[in-house]
């Protein structure tokens, strides 16, 4: 389907497609684009007739309302009126000018309408998709799915410390996956390359806050991960091949790695240090305390 598929004409179209649809009057014109949009008319028949019946994760309805709100307020929705005379006259002359517009404004403000009503079934639906996805594992079909989710809580997060921790969840995701695929030689390692990943991006973002902040409460966040992280991984060496146990052990050296550089930035924090001008994938790299 091209991507102008919800310009103004044929977003007007589907407009009067769904009124016929929905027992309004016929409009009896036709358009190049009546076939295409056909499709979309009968699921928009099918989502009136069964609503799904799916269970929203807390944590994408949360995401979802932020979506909503910030676009909200992008775009003004709520916003006090100004009430001053010379608005009040221009708002005048717009009612004035409104009884003038063509019948087609309605027709544009039904499609909007139908392309809203189109998102938000979308939403619900894809809520549901989202719930089903999140034991998928890497070759699964709906694996792009749960990833494309973890993209859109990142996107919808604000601040670093909880995308930090974000990604660190994500790594825990990761690991659980790479648990389910023992004996898959390229789908296991590639699975901790992904979890590894995770872990540099959480971890640099919250030793950079701390080391920023000189708060090392972001430190305990990365600490209390390496623990429980580290004996996880451990686990996957039971019963392991000696290709799966090499590669685990290179996430077992990153986390310890992970450990030292929090410990020494605890220590920078400690000495009042200044925040460390050079950082590499972990986040700042601090300098050791002189003693006075």
């Amino acid at each position: 389907m091209d991507s102008d598929l919800f310009s103004r004409r044929r977003a007007e179209r589907f407009a009067q497609l769904l009124d016929e649809a929905n027992g309004g009057r016929r409009h009896h014109v036709r358009s190049r684009a009546d076939e295409q949009l056909a499709a979309l008319v009968a699921v928009g028949q099918r989502l009136r007739a069964e609503v799904p019946t799916v269970e929203v994760e807390p944590g994408f309805r949360t995401g979802l309302r932020a979506m909503l709100v910030a676009t909200a307020e992008r775009e003004g929705v709520g916003a006090p009126a100004v009430t001053s005379e010379p608005a009040a006259r221009r708002l005048a002359g717009a009612v004035a000018r409104n009884r003038l517009l063509p019948a087609v404004t309605g027709r544009r403000a039904r499609a909007r309408g139908a392309i809203l009503v189109g998102i938000a079934a979308g939403a619900v639906a894809v809520s549901g998709i989202s719930a089903a996805s999140e034991n998928a594992v890497p070759g699964d079909a709906l694996y792009g799915m749960k990833r494309s989710t973890e993209r859109a809580q990142l996107a919808l997060t604000g601040s670093d410390l909880s995308r930090g921790q974000l990604f660190l969840d994500f790594a825990r995701t990761r690991l659980d996956e790479a648990a389910s695929l023992r004996g898959d030689r390229a789908g296991f390692s590639g699975v901790l390359d992904d979890m590894d990943a995770d872990t540099r991006q959480g971890v640099r973002l919250l030793t950079t806050a701390a080391a920023q902040r000189s708060d090392p409460a972001a430190l305990d966040a990365v600490n209390a991960f390496v623990t429980g992280q580290r004996q996880a991984v451990s686990g996957l060496l039971d019963g392991a091949t000696r290709a799966e146990r090499d590669r685990t052990r290179r996430s077992l050296a990153l986390l310890d790695a992970i450990r030292k550089r929090s410990d020494a930035l605890r220590t920078a924090i400690a000495c009042d240090l200044p925040a460390p001008a050079v950082s590499d994938a972990l986040g700042p790299a601090p300098t050791s305390c002189t003693g006075g």
